[in-house]
């Protein structure tokens, strides 16, 4: 028999991890305290499994423990143990030569209180089968390398620490504050281009105002084989952003300032044009320009510079990605025009079967068993959002950007605010799509409301919106895995607007639409049971 290979401490801490995957473990907090009047103290992260021991909940009741430095020991052996000994301390040791079970039961033999655990490469939280070392009465933990070198610089060689784990809240508010987001943004940019429709119907009952309108397109139409290509082109740029994340991660970034900008821009716009003051005006180039609107699109650039420049900056820079996406949805929902229920149910299913292959199979393709769409909407390579944080650090590559797509609405959670703050915490995120794609289809409704002079379609695919929501939240918390929104939010909508049409006796309009385009058309605005003509149509609006 050949001679033994070590694996290499990153390597094995992935393997454990890939074999032992048996229990979640859990953040906890390491105070630790030097020499002093007063007494300097500082806070550490650290991990251990809660179902191998309990901490307290609070700092007052945690045990102070004198903390000893044996990261140049093994600690495989008895013999490793210095003359001094280490009863009644809390150990510190590296990752390595051994399985760290076996450092915990000698230092458990040394008389040991707990043992740290830290590593260089890859932050590991402690899992495995305890059934195998039944014995084992001590704390384990594992904390970051750099940390405890700090440390050691900040409190000196004399410490005393205190290791506790906060309680977490029992309610998670950042869903309520998702649902609003995502329930205001559709029905928002819904009803906006229900009124863009408004505006259409009665401009081209006008000759003049038809060639006005013409020229001032506020539509992107989408037919059925433009649906199909974007569907292609997003199945494309997924897998490409995965292979080659680290340069297309700033393309991205890049895009979605300009394209925030320049959405926040035109939501504002929208309303300042409705104020009848302050509208001065200045000629350049032979246009004619109202300074408060130069003004308006310095401020929309330069929110969109503060947020590229400050982004990695987790304690207020989600605000900003939130206000620039919820703009930039809000003007997708607006300007992509789907001109019938035909193309919603294309568009919708496809991106349903897109949503649900890239979050459930990929995971059975991929070589580290994740989801494609997971990694890439909370940021793969060292990813601390997905898994509720139960993974703190794990490097895929040494030079991978830690850089996160702008696609998603983040919320982090209260306990980001609170101690547990030293901890990577993970943050609630949407994905701009679970907005965009529901938020299409509520806006075809209200734009067939418009020409019906109704508003059960719009209503009803909203509510629909917020019951699919809620569905997927409520699956989140049972499955405590992250889901695909859009397989929830996707029937939920579409069922409902079937029904509503089915029930009203407008299912042959609603699936072919009757938009104003199609004036000329003898059956445009044609109810099955109450024929009325175009022009008698916007006479009733």
């Amino acid at each position: 028999m050949g001679p033994q290979r070590r694996l290499p401490p990153a390597a094995a801490a992935l393997v454990w991890g890939f074999l032992l995957r048996l229990t979640a473990a859990q953040e906890a907090i390491l105070h630790a305290s030097g020499n002093g009047t007063p007494s300097p103290s500082k806070d550490y992260c650290m991990l251990y499994n809660p179902h191998w021991i309990a901490l307290p909940s609070t700092l007052e009741n945690a045990t102070s423990i004198s903390l000893m430095n044996l990261t140049s020991t093994p600690l495989c052996n008895i013999s490793d143990i210095p003359p001094d000994g280490i009863k009644n301390k809390a150990v510190v040791v590296q990752w390595g030569t051994c399985h760290f079970l076996q450092k915990a039961r000698i230092a458990q033999i040394g008389g040991a209180e707990a043992l740290l655990v830290a590593n260089n490469s890859v932050l590991f939280p402690p899992l495995g089968n305890k059934s195998e070392f039944h014995d084992m009465k001590i704390l384990v933990a594992f904390m970051n390398y750099k940390d405890f070198k700090d440390m050691k610089q900040t409190l000196g060689d004399n410490i005393t620490v205190k290791m506790y784990s906060p309680s977490w809240p029992n309610f998670d508010y950042t869903m309520v504050v998702i649902f609003i987001i995502a329930v205001f943004t559709v029905a928002l940019g819904g009803y906006w281009s229900g009124l863009i429709e408004l505006e259409n119907m009665r401009a081209m009952a006008n000759a003049e105002d038809r060639e006005t309108r013409k020229k001032k397109e506020d539509y992107l139409t989408f037919s059925p084989l433009t649906v199909v290509i974007f569907v292609v082109i997003c199945c494309v740029m997924m897998v490409l952003l995965y292979f080659f994340y680290k340069w297309l991660v700033y393309v991205m970034i890049a895009i979605f300032c300009i394209a925030s900008a320049m959405s926040m821009y035109n939501c504002l716009a929208a309303l300042i044009r409705k104020i009848p003051y302050g509208q001065c005006t200045i000629v350049c180039c032979g246009k004619i320009i109202e300074v408060r609107l130069i003004f308006l699109s310095g401020l929309c650039i330069a929110i969109a510079v503060v947020w590229a420049v400050f982004r990695n900056e987790n304690r207020w820079a989600w605000i900003l990605q939130d206000i620039l996406g919820i703009a930039f949805c809000l003007n997708l929902i607006k300007t992509l025009k789907l001109p019938n229920f035909k193309s919603c149910v294309i568009l919708l299913g496809l991106l349903l079967l897109y949503d649900v292959f890239f979050v459930f199979i990929t995971p059975f393709i991929t070589k580290n068993g994740e989801s494609i769409m997971v990694e890439l909407a909370a940021g793969p390579f060292g990813n601390n959002e997905k898994n509720d944080g139960n993974l703190v650090e794990a490097t895929a590559q040494p030079s991978a950007p830690h850089e996160k797509l702008p696609v998603v609405i983040r919320v982090p959670k209260l306990a980001y605010f609170s101690v547990m703050s030293v901890c990577v915490m993970p943050v609630s995120i949407l994905g701009f799509g679970d907005i965009i794609v529901p938020g299409l289809l509520i806006a075809y409704c209200r734009r067939f409301d418009e020409q019906t002079g109704s508003s059960i379609y719009y209503i009803s695919s909203t509510i629909a919106y917020a019951v699919g929501m809620i569905l997927t939240f409520v699956v989140l918390v049972l499955m405590k895995k992250g889901q695909p929104a859009l397989l929830y939010l996707v029937p939920c909508t579409l069922i409902t607007a079937s029904v509503v049409a089915w029930r009203r006796k407008e299912m042959k309009k609603f699936w072919k639409g009757s938009g104003y385009q199609m004036m000329d058309q003898p059956d445009y605005a044609t109810n099955e049971e109450n024929p009325v003509t175009a022009g008698e149509q916007v006479v009733q609006q």
